[in-house]
């Protein structure tokens, strides 16, 4: 059995490779206003061929090397990984990769009803999903989508059915959806699932940011201190994003997600991969590595690690920190989706 890399590998700031995301399709059920814009992904826009995407074999050998330089969380992502097909057969191959020990999702969770037991039974550990609002007209604002909320809510409980741990993300947007915050907490609450609000981000150069569309973290959890006394929960370890609290009555807990206002760079473990199989080692990375080609042109695992290796030790992504300084005027990302 092959072992692993010694620990050590850290980027120029000190920062370990812990966490991978990866985004396994760049197509969306969905048009997201924050995400793929229907103006710039429309009937016109060009997505990759299925002879681009990497191949289930080639994600599950990139994985094991990313997991023998020290990777122990992979997350899939897209898109909507939903829409790639067979994707229990690649959960399945993840699940057994040496060294992960924890294999999650983020998802619209439109697909859930029929994918979240299959899902479970490949091994699939914990999912996220995406719910920006809970009344139809303003979840059909944020989505763009004739959807009504019904089909997220009804994926959301396919999955718990299945056994599965649900967290809920909602990207807040200032005048769309922030009305909805304590509608979501509520609704979170009292089905037990917990939600995290999320800054909205200058990710892409489409979605039309700009800060006076940031709803603050702070703003978040004073209203919801208002309404449901909450109290600090200690991270759980280095790299979490979320901020935790407490509700003081027992009803769980709730996160927000400071990604404008307070960021958290100097802890990032992240790298993602894109679909066409490149490295990028920062959200705001315009330029990644090219890892497809490698495995494609016969390169050895030990070529691929170096390579990956070489990446990460080269690292010095802070973008949102050098915003919050004034350092960046403002989208920096050429990246044409999120990745979850």
């Amino acid at each position: 059995m092959a072992q692993h890399a010694a620990p050590g590998l850290a980027d120029r700031l000190g920062r370990p490779l812990e966490d991978l995301r990866v985004s396994v399709v760049d197509r969306c059920n969905l048009r997201c206003r924050y995400c793929m814009p229907r103006e710039v992904f429309d009937s016109t826009y060009t997505f990759l061929e299925r002879r681009e995407l990497l191949s289930f074999e080639e994600i599950l050998r990139l994985v094991r090397v990313f997991a023998r330089l020290g990777v122990r969380k992979v997350r899939l992502t897209g898109g909507e990984p939903l829409l790639r097909r067979g994707l229990p057969d690649l959960v399945s191959g993840l699940a057994t990769v040496e060294g992960v020990e924890d294999l999650a999702m983020t998802s619209n969770g439109i697909l859930l009803p029929r994918l979240a037991e299959p899902l479970k039974q490949a091994g699939l550990k914990r999912l996220t999903v995406s719910l920006d609002a809970l009344d139809d007209a303003t979840f059909r604002t944020m989505a763009d989508t004739v959807q009504p909320v019904r089909a997220v809510l009804d994926g959301i409980a396919a999955a718990k059915a299945a056994g599965l741990p649900v967290k809920v993300n909602t990207v807040l947007r200032r005048g769309v959806n922030d009305h909805q915050i304590e509608a979501i907490a509520q609704w979170a609450r009292t089905t037990g699932v917990t939600v995290r609000f999320i800054e909205f981000m200058d990710v892409g150069t489409t979605n039309g940011w700009v800060r006076d569309h940031v709803v603050p973290a702070a703003e978040v959890v004073e209203r919801l201190n208002v309404r449901w006394p909450i109290e600090p929960v200690a991270p759980v370890g280095a790299g979490q994003v979320a901020e935790r609290y407490r509700y003081l009555d027992g009803a769980g807990e709730v996160g927000v997600i400071t990604s404008v206002t307070r960021p958290f760079c100097r802890t990032c473990t992240r790298a993602r991969l894109s679909p066409a199989g490149e490295l990028y080692t920062c959200l705001f990375a315009a330029v990644g590595r090219d890892l497809r080609t490698l495995l494609r042109d016969g390169a050895c695992d030990e070529e691929i690690e170096g390579t990956i290796a070489d990446a990460w030790a080269g690292r010095t992504d802070r973008a949102s920190e050098l915003r919050a300084e004034g350092g960046l005027p403002g989208p920096r990302v050429e990246m044409s989706y999120i990745g979850g």
